[in-house]
């Protein structure tokens, strides 16, 4: 006879194989839609806590930096976690991802001193010496560029090369 943890058992375990026969027969369109879903609504909660177009327009380049961030990260992760691949290249793979992590770090950090020192909202992408600095602002001049140089540079004690780009508020 069948005992009750045993009819337990069974229960769920042909529950949970009802699901994953459901999951793995349901079409790629469906699943990719609700993961869309769920995209725009999270975007939609980021979109709502920004007040206009421009700071949206800086949202879509920090997210589009880190999703290549990201790709980049879960590729050194998956070098990590090869077993095939020597320790040297394990260790270059850690040290890559070590450096992407700080540089990133260092990014926001330029761009909370940006935003506190001189009221600025800006998108900033560090590719090693080079800096490339977006920022909103009704004033464009050379005097407000190279105090945004300056501000930038005082982070750093090499010479780095920093390009301003101004987008209209």
């Amino acid at each position: 006879m069948i005992n009750k943890q045993n009819l337990w058992f069974l229960t769920l375990f042909s529950l949970v194989l009802v699901l994953g026969v459901y999951y793995v027969t349901m079409p790629n369109e469906l699943i990719l839609s609700n993961s869309k879903k769920e995209t725009t609504a999270n975007t939609k909660k980021t979109n709502a806590k920004t007040t206009s177009k421009e700071a949206s327009t800086l949202e879509a380049m920090r997210v589009s930096l880190e999703e290549e961030r990201n790709e980049a990260m879960t590729s050194l992760q998956e070098q990590l976690t090869n077993e095939k691949l020597t320790t040297d290249e394990k260790n270059n793979a850690y040290e890559q991802l070590k450096y992407l992590n700080a540089l990133q770090g260092k990014e926001e950090n330029i761009e909370k001193k940006l935003k506190a020192d001189l009221k600025l909202d800006c998108f900033v992408k560090i590719d090693e010496s080079n800096i490339e600095a977006v920022c909103i602002s009704t004033k464009h001049d050379k005097t407000l560029a190279n105090n945004i140089m300056r501000n930038i540079q005082e982070e750093y004690t090499d010479r780095m090369d920093i390009t301003v780009k101004f987008q209209k508020k």
